[in-house]
């Protein structure tokens, strides 16, 4: 009896445990998903950097250079696209004669159409609940606090990517050494395997946003879709989310379309429909090839699920966290040894960049 119970009570302190521990990594879901976003993020850089440090640039050079080439990008993105998204979005609300007046805004409201009577309607109905000042004060201060949340948060990621990029081979001697020395190579192949698939599906992935967001843009502005430039960037924006992104891409910019003609709607269909095909057949096979070795199916799974467990954000993890998943099931269910594992070349020769 007095061994039957010492047993139920390493049972039940073990059920506690196991309880508490994943309450507190629930609670941290956020934290988490920021740890394993800046883990992606140096997975797709780290070929480049060892690339550098191959040619005597030092890694935390190489890193710099990294960074300053993104977000260079991104400026210069910004810089081109943003002033003709403005105009488009002062053309759509007519910004010579904007009303300055409640009135005046009520009548331009009654005689507006498209998308220009949506957004003068929206902009009625918000000026006629209107909060006091202790409420807007209070606003204000909310959306405040939440942009810094938000830097904090991207500065986090990028100084997550950082500190892997100097401390994953550390890290993986570490656990290395926790177990039996017939594992050991194995659990080293098997993290590569998964830090080259991430690193090659996310670099695909940011070519696919920046080609498909270009190719879109201009479609659009030859067929005459309202407000190109911002449906198309749109639309390579939602190439982040896998299945979903692309439906959503379509049904915008035929929603947008009919505002002009029917015409137009089913050009803009069209267009995306041609996008979508090329992108199936000939670019995800060249860019991204095999990169994640999952199937269509288990893809709208795994973000339908990550979705309603985790929220929108994490569905951007979806991917990801599936191709770690089923390349572990390959390599402890399945046997397969990780070393022999292809993994796609997406501007760098991934297999190469390891060695």
């Amino acid at each position: 009896m007095k061994e039957t119970a010492k047993r139920a009570a390493v049972a039940t302190l073990v059920v506690i445990a196991l309880v508490v521990a994943a309450l507190a990594l629930w609670k941290l879901k956020v934290v988490l998903a920021l740890v394993f976003l800046g883990i992606i993020i140096a997975a797709a850089m780290r070929p480049g950097i060892d690339w550098l440090r191959r040619h005597r640039v030092p890694r935390g050079i190489g890193l710099l250079i990294h960074y300053v080439a993104v977000f260079g990008l991104i400026a210069l993105l910004l810089w081109l696209a943003v002033p003709r998204a403005l105009s488009q979005v002062e053309s759509a609300l007519g910004t010579h004669g904007l009303p300055t007046k409640a009135s005046d805004l009520k009548h331009a409201a009654s005689h507006s159409h498209g998308i220009k009577h949506t957004i003068l309607v929206a902009i009625q109905k918000r000026l006629e609940h209107l909060p006091r000042a202790s409420k807007l004060f209070h606003s204000g201060v909310s959306f405040g606090l939440k942009a810094f949340e938000i830097l904090i948060a991207i500065f986090f990621t990028f100084a997550t990517a950082a500190y892997w990029i100097f401390e994953r081979d550390r890290t993986v001697d570490f656990v290395a050494l926790l177990l039996p020395r017939p594992k050991r190579k194995v659990v080293r192949d098997t993290w590569t395997l998964i830090d080259l698939k991430l690193g090659a599906f996310v670099r695909g992935e940011a070519l696919l946003i920046l080609l498909v967001g270009t190719v879109l843009s201009l479609l659009f502005m030859a067929v005459g879709e309202p407000y190109w430039i911002l449906i198309g960037a749109f639309g390579g924006l939602l190439e982040i989310v896998p299945v979903i992104g692309p439906i959503a891409a379509g049904a915008l910019a035929i929603a947008v379309g009919f505002t002009e003609s029917w015409h137009i709607a089913l050009y803009a269909g069209l267009c995306v429909l041609g996008v979508r095909l090329a992108e199936d057949y000939l670019i995800v096979p060249r860019v991204l090839g095999d990169a994640v070795g999952l199937s269509p199916l288990l893809v709208l799974v795994s973000v339908t699920s990550v979705g309603i467990l985790f929220g929108g954000f994490a569905v951007v993890l979806a991917v990801p966290l599936a191709a770690i998943v089923v390349t572990l099931l390959d390599v402890i269910v399945r046997n397969r040894d990780p070393a022999d594992e292809d993994v796609p070349t997406v501007l760098f020769p991934a297999k190469e960049a390891e060695n």
